[in-house]
């Protein structure tokens, strides 16, 4: 044996054996020009070890050799392996040429394994590219007989894996699960190569977390990734990487689901743009909740320049820094253009969130509705998942809150925190604390309301989620939090008493109560306590708490007889407390209430700095000084005209 070729066999030897690392180095090493099947398997060294344009070119280099030795089948396979290298690069255009020239080549061929090749990988277009599930499912079928006819075992189980997928969009769910399970064990079993059988297991861990079955895909990617960890590879373990990287932020082991993430972006980065901007959305929610807001939108800017709409983490974020026209707009423009059901499921519990916060409780239940039928559709043996279930229960979680449906709110979130912890998602079951937290309190079981903060609290801070903690530590009573507080009173109601007498006097009282407390729940405000003649009240944003001021007046002024009100409007610094008597305490409070006092019948005035930023759509008079009772500095206010 020369020496220019003993490199060469060692080469082939390396790599018969899966050796991939030392094969490409000693496919380096060689001299000499390498025929067709050498350069074939130098590329598969080179792609195995993250040199995806060094494979690429191999490749074509294989093709133009396999073509000049007239072994069309040959130059089919490399043309078929480029469609797939162009394809995940994105270069679309690229790979349908190639897909092109295989199906010619292949035309006027005999069967071979080329040819359940190209069927496979026409199905696969036809699934994730056009949607087209029943030419999927016909070519899948096809594929897979093909397959079996020529010996080809691995183009059988993939073909067996994408007919799962297209059974389970099609809404047969069970079918499908059970043809995924089918094809992820015959590769566990060695039944294929890693490639293959990693291909598999891909499609079958994201089929099952787009079902909401962790269990079933923490089963199997667990299988994934022994296998992967037993590769000395790089590139396509990054796909494996994405999906423990998703199991570990579910069961909270945040810390390493970033490491996995950042380590499958860079083994993906040449390799697969759609999977590695994946990693990069993943990132993004791992910084999201953990309150890092500018690193979040930066890995959401990276995961859509590379083709993945970052939602609904990106309108999450808008919510999050109290930009909730901007949230809403982007999501439902999000929501306008997916058609498929699991994709709009994954958005629809945010819509909720975000129309809750907008005060918009009508959108937040069509959408909760269009999660019951989505949910209802994708079944597994008869049951919802337990995942998706607690997602519709805190869904009307929030819903009922809004409505202040305190029962209820308790009801479903119970149900979504034994869910969630049942699932093992500490971050999930804390949200559901919280917000069973926050129904109890205003329930008025101060008790229950604090252990169930308590326990979110806990877990928040264990996980590093810094907004859940904060808003913990501010139900608890531990935090001043901003608000915009609105006082209410009736102007001489004591002359009002002494002239109508108690019986007309009480009905009067009620038909004011009545109205004013419509008013600010309409508005998305919470009733904090009646002060005798009037109302205490706070609210998420200014105009929130503007737009209740001006609906109260306007109420009253329409009716025939009806008292004379004054509000006053600010928003400031102020700590809560829970339990029955659940109130606000602190300078904000003071200041809002002062600030009622300077109205006179029928007004309502606003400090000037509760209006900063804000576009009014209504009339404001010229700003003016006062003085408030037990503050050194003055403060500058407004009257709204509301009429």
């Amino acid at each position: 044996m020369s020496q220019a070729t003993a490199p060469v066999d060692d080469a082939r030897a390396a790599a018969a054996r899966g050796a991939w690392r030392e094969a490409y180095a000693l496919y380096a090493a060689g001299a000499g020009e390498l025929a067709a099947d050498d350069l074939e398997t130098h590329a598969d060294a080179a792609w195995w070890t993250g040199r995806l344009d060094e494979a690429i070119a191999l490749r074509e280099r294989a093709y133009a050799a396999f073509s000049a030795a007239g072994d069309t089948l040959g130059a089919a396979r490399m043309a078929i392996t480029l469609a797939w290298d162009y394809e995940g690069r994105g270069s679309f255009a690229v790979s349908g040429g190639w897909l092109a020239t295989a199906e010619r080549l292949l035309a006027d061929e005999p069967e071979a394994p080329e040819h359940a090749r190209l069927q496979l990988t026409q199905a696969i277009m036809a699934l994730f590219a056009e949607g087209d599930l029943a030419r999927a499912d016909e070519l899948f079928d096809a594929a897979y007989e093909r397959a079996g006819r020529v010996g080809d075992r691995e183009t059988q189980l993939l073909a067996l894996g994408g007919k799962g997928r297209t059974a389970i969009k099609a809404g047969n769910v069970d079918r499908g699960l059970a043809l995924l399970d089918e094809a992820s064990a015959s590769a566990l079993s060695g039944h294929c190569g890693p490639h293959a059988a990693g291909l598999v297991y891909c499609i079958t861990i994201s089929a099952c977390q787009d079902l909401g079955d962790f269990r079933r895909a923490a089963e199997w990617t667990e299988a994934a990734n022994r296998m992967c960890d037993r590769l000395d590879v790089t590139g396509f373990p990054g796909k494996c990487r994405i999906h423990r990287a998703e199991a570990l932020r579910l069961r909270g082991d945040w810390h390493k689901a970033e490491a996995q993430a950042f380590a499958a972006c860079e083994e993906l980065s040449d390799f697969d743009r759609s999977v590695t901007a994946s990693g990069y959305y993943e990132i993004g929610e791992l910084r999201r909740q953990r309150g890092d807001l500018a690193g979040a939108e930066e890995a959401y800017r990276t995961a859509n320049e590379l083709g993945r709409e970052p939602q609904p983490g990106l309108a999450l974020l808008r919510l999050a820094e109290g930009k909730v026209g901007a949230a809403l707009a982007s999501l439902t423009s999000s929501l306008r253009e997916t058609e498929d059901p699991l994709a709009r499921l994954r958005r629809l519990p945010a819509q909720v969130e975000i129309a809750v916060a907008a005060g918009d409780v009508r959108a937040a239940r069509a959408a909760t509705e269009e999660m019951e039928q989505i949910v209802d559709a994708y079944r597994i043996g008869g049951r919802r998942t337990l995942a998706f279930d607690a997602t519709v229960h805190i869904a009307w979680g929030r819903i009922l809150i809004a409505e202040r449906d305190w029962e209820g709110a308790i009801r479903c979130l119970r149900r979504a925190r034994d869910e969630w912890r049942e699932v093992g998602a500490p971050h999930e079951t804390a949200q559901a604390r919280l917000l069973l937290g926050l129904a109890l309190q205003r329930q008025g079981d101060a008790h229950a309301g604090e252990s169930e903060l308590e326990g979110a609290l806990a877990a928040f801070e264990k996980l590093g989620a810094a907004p859940g903690a904060a808003r913990a530590r501010e139900l608890l009573g531990r935090v001043a939090t901003r608000r915009t507080f609105l006082f209410t009173d009736i102007v001489d109601s004591t002359k009002l008493l002494q002239t109508l007498g108690d019986e007309k006097w009480r009905r009067l009282l009620s038909r004011h109560d009545e109205l004013v407390e419509r008013q600010i729940v309409d508005a998305g405000g919470e009733v904090v306590k009646t002060t005798g003649d009037g109302f205490f009240a706070s609210f998420e944003s200014p105009k929130a708490a503007i737009d209740a001021a001006v609906g109260i007046q306007r109420a009253l002024a329409e009716e025939i007889v009806a008292p004379d009100v004054r509000i006053g409007v600010h928003a400031g610094q102020a700590f809560r407390s829970g339990g029955e008597t659940t109130d606000y305490g602190g300078q904000g409070v003071h200041v809002a209430a002062r600030v009622g006092a300077l109205a006179g019948a029928g007004e309502i005035v606003v400090s000037a700095e509760t209006l900063a930023g804000l576009t009014a759509s209504f009339r404001l008079s010229a700003p003016r000084t006062e003085a408030l009772k037990g503050f050194a500095e003055p403060v500058e206010v407004v009257t709204v005209d509301w009429r």
